[in-house]
């Protein structure tokens, strides 16, 4: 093979679809670094490790030579401190593995809009700048993890000799299971909860969010647009929002969103209504749910991310994101956000993880 990519969490949202992008590639081998807790996508290598132990890491890859590394994985803590300390130590533990091989030719990184909103304790809470987003506008005066990750990659690249990029999405839409970060997988089991009990689907977030315009990131798109920025010269050494390319308000989506699962969008009143606090006792009427329908996941917790949706909704400023550094390098791939959502609700019944 001509490139040998390792996927630090392959098996997650973003690292999954990753995979199965550059699987279906002739020219990559491809070697996913995780726990080991979920299944790789066919045809990609596990590698179970410890990211926050260096020796744990160290053991994995001894012998190991990768030319591209790609990070799409963070570890959550209970402070900003503690996220710095752990996910800029998750960084710093496979270059140290990988840099000295000398084989190692590019690091990309996913990190996100946070970058300009800073970080969930302290969100917003700086002078956030004004959208659309851009890449010029740097770094919040916060303490924010992505900022150490960055970092941990800019020292390693100037110590071995290799190139670099980070990547900003907005909200990813896309197939996986377990993950933390993961709205469309959260509002397909929501739905499929209101249909089954007859509760009107209410939007969760605020205002601002349902009336203003926003944007999203589809996991094919961001797989697509790493691959590009590993190998173009153009992007070397640079950082880049990546979003779908449309823009769209909640107010629009919510109803068609609603439609898909056929079931009753409620109108929206003004009043947040997040789903952590309504969903604490969903687990049970899941499982009766998948126990009906011959699910393949009957725990709910491994399926939604009540806080991280609620998060995203909930935003009290306006989120959007602008694509033209990308757009002026190379980079002209679109991606329909309805499409994204409806494919990805295709899929989820296809493996059976909602009903069809």
């Amino acid at each position: 093979m001509d490139k040998q990519a390792l996927i630090i969490g392959g098996t997650g949202i973003v690292g999954r679809n990753l995979a199965e992008h550059l699987s279906r590639c002739s020219d990559w081998a491809i070697a996913a670094l995780s726990r080991g807790r979920t299944p790789a996508p066919a045809g990609v290598e596990l590698i179970a490790a410890d990211l926050t132990s260096a020796t744990s890491v160290a053991g994995a890859l001894t012998g190991r030579q990768f030319s591209h590394v790609f990070f799409t994985a963070w570890s959550r803590q209970a402070t900003e401190a503690e996220n710095i300390y752990v996910n800029g130590a998750m960084v710093t533990n496979v270059l140290s593995a990988l840099g000295p091989t000398g084989s190692l030719s590019h690091a990309a990184l996913v990190t996100g809009l946070k970058h300009y909103l800073g970080p969930f304790e302290a969100y917003a809470q700086g002078s956030v700048p004004t959208t659309p987003f851009r890449e010029e506008q740097g770094r919040q005066p916060v303490d924010n993890f992505y900022y150490e990750q960055e970092d941990r990659i800019f020292d390693a690249a100037g110590q071995y000799g290799f190139g670099w990029s980070v990547h900003r999405p907005h909200t990813v839409i896309g197939y996986a299971v377990g993950n933390a970060m993961n709205m469309g997988v959260t509002l397909a089991v929501y739905a499929t909860l209101c249909k089954a009990t007859g509760e009107p689907f209410v939007f969760p977030g605020s205002a601002t969010q349902w009336n203003g315009l926003t944007d999203m990131t589809d996991a094919r798109l961001l797989a697509r647009h790493l691959e590009w920025a590993a190998t173009s010269s153009a992007a070397r050494n640079e950082a880049f929002n990546v979003v779908n390319g449309d823009v769209f308000r909640w107010k629009w989506m919510w109803s068609r969103i609603a439609g898909y699962f056929g079931v009753e969008p409620a109108p929206f009143d003004g009043h947040m209504r997040p789903l952590e606090s309504r969903m604490q006792d969903s687990g049970k009427t899941w499982a009766g749910i998948a126990a009906r329908y011959g699910l393949a996941e009957h725990d709910i917790d491994k399926l939604v991310s009540w806080w991280h949706t609620d998060a995203d909704l909930g935003r009290p400023m306006e989120v959007l994101t602008d694509m033209s550094k990308s757009r002026k390098l190379g980079f002209l791939d679109y991606q329909s956000t309805p499409d994204a959502l409806f494919e990805l609700f295709d899929r989820l019944k296809r493996e059976r993880l909602i009903p069809s």
